[in-house]
């Protein structure tokens, strides 16, 4: 198990590389490490959890589920496996490559909600950050 204090260097880290990014596909690649790093840290996972039963009134579940859905869409696009992954995962694939082929146009959902995404980081960023100093 890492130390709280390198958890918390790592998550500001990496989200810090969301909110400097700009708009590309390498933006939501940031958004993928940084869920990454939520996902393979059991203490902010819990944290985030627990959080959210107390601030239930700003669904902080529901923001981090979109979040999770591009971290989901770019494991699933780079996979191998011949798995049915249902019709909103492959929706979700299609955006994401769509903007990997630089095809970005505000018809594709993901590319217009970029800076709500951002957003949604950094809220989730705010209610992790205190929680682990």
């Amino acid at each position: 198990m890492k130390a709280p204090h390198k958890v918390k260097k790592d998550l500001e880290k990496k989200f810090n590389k969301v909110i400097e990014t700009p708009a590309s596909f390498d933006f939501f690649v940031a958004i993928h490490d940084f869920i990454e790093h939520i996902e393979a840290n059991s203490s902010l996972s819990r944290c985030l959890s627990s959080r959210a039963n107390r601030d239930h009134e700003t669904n902080i579940l529901g923001k981090y589920g979109r979040l999770r859905e591009i971290y989901q869409g770019l494991e699933d696009a780079d996979s191998t496996s011949r798995a049915d992954f249902g019709h909103a995962r492959y929706m979700v694939i299609n955006e994401l490559t769509r903007i990997r082929n630089s095809d970005v146009s505000d018809s594709n959902s993901f590319w217009k909600r970029r800076e709500l995404f951002r957003k949604l980081t950094g809220e989730i960023y705010e209610r992790l950050n205190p929680a682990i100093g």
